[in-house]
């Protein structure tokens, strides 16, 4: 899929074959299909007559969503509300750092563990491939390859709980011929390198295969993987736009047992119109796994394939509920792998309550919590700070230890907190007790002043500068400051605070050495970001929730 950082699809033609060509296409398929052949026994998941099994031999199907960890490293939160709704699968955006931020394998092991600490089978894949040939600074396969390589010691082990999706969309619409030869190459060096995992391959043409180079060629592509443990993955936008183009293309995968799954859909797109329930009731029918697009976080004119707004679990969109609550959704048809299931042995006991969590450093737009550690039978690996209002409760954060800073909140206003433990089986604790906050007062109406200036810019990106003045007569003690882009721009470094970016709504906290602003005082923040041409620069901001005159 492409967001902001990217091109939107091409509306193609289709070629459309006659029945009796069509009828001889499929007979080839199916007499291409693999066939039994000496080859490494997996360790994880593997492929069995075009079937993806965990090593239990479980038959699993995914059903879950696709989350931009890569563009919002800070919100991996989104896996325990993913979770919730019922998922068993999550396919997570990283980038090997050719044209985003690179996520380094200390990263990708948190986000194995995450994945693991929710129960969720973990499907990783590398977005700087997409559109080569077609999309500019887009590499290629064997890159992709490299960068798995470069982060094996956080994958090494864990076959059972993670895919390997080589490349994101590996070919736009030019060149896309050499697909096949290209695939075979990247697959081939990864078993070389040593890896074990279920390897998947996304489809050509920005990954919908409207020349049908994937599903001509998938037969000689899994022959050449050595392990025969490679599944594919078709991206079905507006070329899928009818039951029948939906049917047609999974069946042939069928009936030549060759594994396939929905890697992206939605349920609209620029391109055209899907058939989002013709995608929804085929894989039920057949046993196809899909994973929608995508939790929240887009832009560039398709934020209507967000499942929540602002990723608030709480404030699910109409795809969202169409895609995890209607028919053949995921809350229907979903099962959790079978790796996690309690059996005899396993852990199934929680851990204890944590202690009631103390307050402390409170300032407008964050407080610091603590508490005591909870006990667990194993161990516990990590605990959940949840808002309690009412009758619900959201994760607001996460830590390894029994201290964390929660930001982001209004000034003036109460909030209650309380922790669940976590351990490695994914027990989840009760709820300690709660503490109830008070944030401190924000600066009046009119007490700040923000001067907002581009420093510096290149081909794609630019660097900018703000100062934030207190304007008021008493200092400032912690603050989170706020704007909106007025075109597709993103942050991708920022010094002087921590950034959230959703969309275009940018919210900046203090860093520790920023938090004060005294009266007639002032600090800077500075930071990089991206975008597609030169656009217009934010006029307003508002600092604790009070707007800010320019300065």
């Amino acid at each position: 899929m492409r967001d902001t950082r990217h091109r939107l699809p091409h509306r193609h033609v289709r070629p459309h074959l006659p029945a009796a060509l069509a009828a001889l296409a499929a007979l080839l398929l199916t007499l291409l299909a693999p066939t039994a052949s000496a080859h490494a026994a997996p360790t994880g998941f593997r492929v069995e007559n075009g079937r993806l099994l965990e090593a239990s031999g479980n038959d699993f199907v995914m059903r879950g969503v696709n989350h931009a960890h890569t563009w919002y490293a800070d919100r991996l939160d989104a896996l325990d509300h993913i979770k919730a709704k019922g998922a068993n699968t999550v396919r997570v955006v990283l980038s090997s750092g050719d044209r985003w931020t690179r996520n380094d394998t200390a990263d990708v092991a948190n986000v194995v563990a995450q994945c693991k600490r929710n129960r969720l089978i973990c499907v990783l894949e590398v977005h700087d491939t997409t559109g080569y040939g077609e999309q500019s600074g887009a590499v290629t396969l064997s890159r992709a390859a490299d960068y798995w390589i470069e982060v094996r010691d956080a994958l090494v082990g864990q076959e059972d709980y993670v895919i390997v999706n080589i490349g994101n969309e590996p070919h736009g619409n030019t060149g896309y011929t050499r697909w096949t030869d290209d695939t075979k190459a990247a697959i081939q060096k990864l078993r070389a390198a040593g890896f074990d995992h279920t390897l998947m391959v996304d489809a050509p043409n920005w990954g919908q295969d409207w020349a049908f180079t994937m599903r001509d060629n998938a037969a000689s592509v899994f022959a050449a993987d050595p392990d025969a443990n490679t599944v594919f993955s078709i991206h079905m936008y507006g070329v899928f736009d009818t039951a029948a183009e939906v049917s047609d293309y999974l069946n042939r995968f069928v009936a030549a047992k060759l594994p396939v799954v929905v890697g992206e859909f939605g349920h609209d797109h620029s391109d055209g119109n899907p058939d989002e329930d013709a995608i929804l009731s085929v894989t039920r029918q057949l046993g196809i796994g899909y994973l929608g697009w995508s939790w929240s976080g887009n832009g560039g004119g398709v934020e209507y394939l967000d499942m929540v707004e602002n990723f608030d679990p709480d404030r699910m969109t109409s795809w969202g509920q169409r895609l995890f609550d209607g028919p053949d959704g995921i809350a229907a048809t979903s099962e959790e792998a079978a790796v996690y299931r309690s059996g005899p042995g396993e852990d199934t006991t929680a851990p204890t309550a944590p202690g009631t969590p103390a307050a402390s450093a409170v300032t407008s737009s964050s407080v610091t919590l603590t508490w005591g550690a909870a006990t667990d039978a194993v161990g516990v690996t990590g605990y959940d700070v949840v808002r309690v209002a009412g009758g619900t409760e959201t994760v607001v954060a996460s830590a390894a230890g029994t201290t964390v800073t929660v930001s982001g909140l209004a000034a003036d206003t109460s909030y209650t907190f309380a922790v669940r433990a976590r351990d490695a089986a994914g027990n989840r604790s009760a709820r300690s007790a709660t503490v109830a906050v008070t944030t401190a007062p924000g600066p009046a109406a009119g007490s700040c002043a923000v001067g907002y200036r581009v420093t510096g810019e290149w081909p794609g990106g630019f660097q900018a500068e703000v100062v934030v003045r207190n304007t008021g007569s008493a200092a400032v003690d912690g603050w989170t400051l706020r704007w909106t882009f007025p075109a597709g721009q993103r942050i991708t470094s920022l010094w002087g605070g921590t950034a959230t970016q959703s969309g275009a709504e940018v919210s900046v906290a203090a860093a520790p050495y920023t938090a004060t602003i005294p009266p007639s005082g002032s600090v800077s923040l500075g930071f990089t970001g991206t975008r597609s041409a030169a656009g217009a620069d934010p006029t307003t901001f508002s600092l604790n929730g009070a707007e800010c005159s320019a300065a």
